[in-house]
């Protein structure tokens, strides 16, 4: 029994690591990984079980390594797609967050790469909008005192230092678009900076949508504080 449960519990790991490097690099699909996600908990929680059943009936085939290993194993594989449901239940479902939720940025360059995306360019719409005024208030339209040329250039450096893939900056017209590539999954999300000119103060705006999925379990609204902390860093602010 002791080699069974240590095999289940490095197979439930396996079936919850894998899956995102797997559908990376397209080996299979989005339901597929998921798939492996729920099928890891279920061999995780048989390995526990098998594991308490070894210590009440057959404590004397029981190796402290071998054990520990397994049950590690087990409650790795157990914890994260737990943890990724629990962050799923505490954050609005929606994938599109943007500073402005009445006129929010619009991605140009970018439009073309989502072309064949599940999640469309355009903006979600106001159901979304009222999710996010509740999940997360705090994300309000920017003001900063520099010029418009030095906030795309500290733009520019901002999504540079965050590794994102810068696809498009126009000086003239305030834009930035860039793309994060999720390390796991390897999902792309797009961003789009807007400065615009307010009297003598220039305003800045941050959206940022996921290609795929109905809920982003908060990655969005979280790249926007990233970028948010490394433009104030770059500026000096």
């Amino acid at each position: 029994m002791r080699i069974l449960v240590t095999l289940m519990s490095f197979i439930a790991i396996l079936l919850v690591i894998l899956p995102g490097p797997l559908y990376k690099f397209e080996f299979f699909d989005l339901a597929t990984a998921f798939t492996g996600f729920t099928v890891g908990v279920l061999v995780g929680i048989a390995a526990l079980i098998l594991l308490g059943i070894q210590f009440l009936f057959k404590r004397d085939t029981v190796r402290l390594n071998s054990t520990l290993t397994a049950l590690i194993l087990s409650i790795i594989a157990i914890a994260i797609p737990l943890s990724m449901l629990n962050t799923a239940k505490n954050v609005p479902p929606i994938h599109d967050i943007s500073t402005d939720l009445v006129n929010p940025p619009e991605f140009l360059a970018i439009a073309p790469l989502r072309a064949d995306a599940p999640n469309p360019a355009e903006y979600a719409g106001e159901e979304a909008a009222e999710q996010q005024r509740q999940g997360y208030p705090e994300l309000q339209t920017l003001d900063y005192p520099q010029s418009k040329s030095e906030l795309v250039e500290a733009t520019k450096q901002a999504i540079d230092n965050l590794g994102w893939e810068l696809i498009n900056i126009d000086a003239d017209k305030g834009i930035a678009e860039a793309t994060d590539t999720t390390f796991w999954f390897g999902f792309k999300d797009d961003v789009v900076v807007r400065i615009t000119d307010n009297g003598n103060e220039r305003l800045v705006d941050i959206r940022s949508k996921s290609r795929v999925g109905g809920s982003d379990l908060g990655k969005n609204a979280a790249r926007i504080h990233d970028f948010i902390e490394e433009l104030d860093r770059v500026l000096g602010e």
